[in-house]
């Protein structure tokens, strides 16, 4: 077990925080502000009591000069302000005289935000590669390391691993729910099922080679589904093809063959497009310049058949185009499914987590994970550095 922010007498100490800010911006404007609502449990704990309190986080990707203007945290500090309803101090620089001044001069219950820890990779990666110097420095500014940046615990960066060598440490409310949630994987009640949507099966090899051994069944959907397909022969017409791993998905379909689920009817069209007609086939009945863009209703009946029966389910990627709500529906109906089973159900993945939350069902399931990098590791069995950097109980 990990300590956590309960573990520490935190008055009239410095709390640097590494939080996750990473935000969508558009226009000057942030676009969704769940990441900064995230943060503020930990936040809040530390100021009721009585902590001088800094935040660190990235924001983007900042690799040269031109990139720091567009990745500022400055807009976090102001919407921060707003749900704190306290004054936040942006410094706008990541290291020197003005951040030593302002952290110095802090009394207790003040907040303060340094700008993006990216900003030092123009300086040859020095946040990315985690400098030892660097992650000495900002440990400098503090008393006490709480990470609570689930987003990035996967990362050893200068900002969690670096700080967290040279001070004691512990994670926040998010980090320890996240870790105590995904905990539940690695030893799952049976029937442990596992439900993987996306893109690229290349992006998945490691998490299937993982959870085929320890689910009772994988329920393969979205564009990942065509590849395991074609290994069967199957016609796919224009569908989405991962031809590097064709090779993959034969063994484990010769491997696994009671385990893996495919399936058994789309929705297909001749136009990636809402609008343009669509039919639902076997996928034996497509045509060459169709592409499958759903899962069809009797696969939608095969898969929630199986998930009624689950004790935990995993689920990484939406089964369909969810974003052209004509092909949202495998996605939706698998979910509604899911949320009316007794099973312990994670979410895990950006793009599920969102498909859940634009249909309704995020606040439904046990737990819908907020980093999708860092989850998906978890589950192909890597270790979190900046988890296992923190210090034990």
């Amino acid at each position: 077990m990990k300590k956590t922010v309960r573990d520490y007498e935190l008055s009239g100490k410095k709390i640097l925080i590494r939080c996750d800010f990473n935000v969508p911006i558009k226009d000057n404007k942030i676009l969704d502000d769940n990441r900064i609502v995230q943060s503020l449990q930990t936040i809040n704990y530390c100021l009721d009591n009585n902590a001088k309190v800094i935040l660190f986080s990235h924001l983007g990707r900042v690799e040269e000069e031109s990139d720091k203007a567009k990745n500022s945290l400055s807009l976090v500090a102001t919407r921060l302000e707003e749900l704190l309803n306290k004054n936040v101090t942006f410094i706008s620089v990541t290291e020197g005289e003005e951040l030593e001044t302002a952290v110095n001069s802090m009394n207790d219950k003040d907040v303060i935000l340094v700008e993006n820890t990216r900003f030092q990779d123009v300086l040859g990666k020095r946040e990315s590669k985690n400098d030892p110097s660097l992650g000495a420095y900002w440990a400098s500014l503090g008393d006490i390391f709480i990470n609570d940046a689930f987003g990035t615990i996967h990362r050893a960066h200068a900002s969690n691993v670096g700080i967290a060598a040279n001070i004691p440490s512990g994670v926040g409310f998010l980090v320890e729910k996240e870790l105590t949630e995904l905990s539940v994987l690695e030893n799952p009640e049976h029937p442990f099922v596992v439900v993987l949507g996306g893109s690229k099966v290349n992006d998945k090899i490691a998490i299937i080679e993982n959870l085929v051994k320890k689910a009772d069944k994988l329920l393969i959907g979205g564009g990942m589904s065509y590849t395991f397909q074609k290994a069967m022969g199957k016609k796919i017409g224009k569908s989405l093809l991962d031809e590097s791993s064709l090779e993959f998905c034969e063994r484990m379909l010769n491997e696994y063959p009671d385990k893996i689920v495919l399936p058994v009817d789309n929705v297909v069209s001749k136009e990636f497009s809402n609008d343009a007609p669509n039919r639902t086939i076997k996928l034996v009945d497509i045509e060459d310049e169709e592409e499958g863009l759903d899962i069809g209703s009797e696969t939608v009946t095969l898969f929630s058949d199986i998930l009624s029966t689950a004790k935990v389910v995993f689920w990484n990627g939406p089964l369909g185009v969810y974003e052209l709500s004509n092909y949202a529906k495998g996605t939706e109906k698998v979910l509604e499914a899911l949320v009316n089973t007794n099973a312990k159900t994670i979410l895990g993945g950006g793009d599920i987590v969102a498909a859940a939350s634009n249909l309704g069902y995020k606040d439904k399931v046990t737990h819908a994970s907020t980093g999708g990098g860092a989850t998906l590791e978890f589950m192909e069995g890597k270790p979190l550095p900046g988890a296992a950097s923190i210090m034990d109980k």
